[in-house]
């Protein structure tokens, strides 16, 4: 067998792995806030947060939401607007307690924002801050001792993410009536 062929085994293994044990209800749960946004509130900010690779997974996620029509910004943009009651806060953190994204996430909370968490660690100081969270299962921490991954650092965390993000959008889209074709409308022209 070719390198190639042995390590993509050993990283799709590990991804689902690690996706087969997520919570198909607090999946589900999530799904309905962006369709009653799209129904009751289309006004309504959505801000998404991340450090590090979880950031760029979640800055792919702010993108799709975009895409079907949502008011969304990626932290660190500089148009990235005031947020208070009705807007949410998505917030990518492995371990939930990040100190600069908790920060931001207790300002988001204490000006009235719903927080919106995917985490390892339900019971973060981010976690008890959130209205909604999904666990993602660490398989790559340090600090774990659950599964483990032959993948460096926390590769396999941050590959699960954008996969379930982009679960995430399908759900989204069958949810709200949004096809490749109304968001493909919405995509950038100034390529």
């Amino acid at each position: 067998m070719s390198t190639f062929k042995r390590n993509y085994e050993t990283v799709m293994s590990e991804i689902d792995s690690v996706l087969s044990y997520v919570n198909s209800k607090e999946v589900e749960n999530f799904i309905t806030l962006f369709e009653h946004i799209k129904k009751v509130n289309p006004t309504s900010k959505i801000v998404v947060a991340g450090a590090g690779r979880m950031g760029y997974a979640a800055k792919g996620f702010a993108m799709r939401l975009g895409h079907m029509g949502y008011n969304v910004w990626m932290l660190g943009d500089s148009t990235v607007p005031h947020i208070g009651e009705e807007d949410i806060l998505v917030v990518a953190s492995g371990s939930g307690n990040t100190q600069t994204i908790y920060d931001i996430s207790k300002r988001a909370y204490d000006n009235g924002a719903s927080i919106c968490l995917i985490t390892n660690n339900p019971d973060s100081r981010i976690g008890r801050l959130a209205s909604r969270v999904i666990r993602l299962p660490n398989g790559s921490n340090k600090d774990s001792d659950e599964r483990s991954s032959q993948q460096p650092m926390t590769t396999l965390n941050e590959q699960c993410l954008a996969i379930l993000l982009d679960t995430i959008v399908l759900g989204i889209m069958n949810k709200t009536g949004e096809t490749h074709d109304t968001m493909w409308n919405r995509h950038s022209n100034l390529e």
